[in-house]
């Protein structure tokens, strides 16, 4: 499951429920979020002040487990 900045929240968390770990390890409330079906990767780490790319690296490497 490829995923990028651009990916909302809400999509992400559905395709690959391993995910979600991620969004709660780096703090951030999104999980259960009404914002979470229109927010991208991007506005997330935006709003919670995160690293995107160290956040982004997360998802992957988390949705990468689920495909292995």
């Amino acid at each position: 499951m490829p995923i990028g900045f651009d990916d909302t929240v809400g999509e992400i968390m559905r395709a690959g429920p391993a995910t979600i770990r991620v969004f709660l390890d780096f703090r951030m409330g999104c999980v259960g979020c009404p914002i979470a079906a229109f927010h991208s990767v991007d506005d997330a780490c935006r709003e919670h002040g995160s690293d995107r790319d160290a956040f982004l690296t997360a998802l992957r490497s988390a949705a990468d487990a689920i495909t292995a």
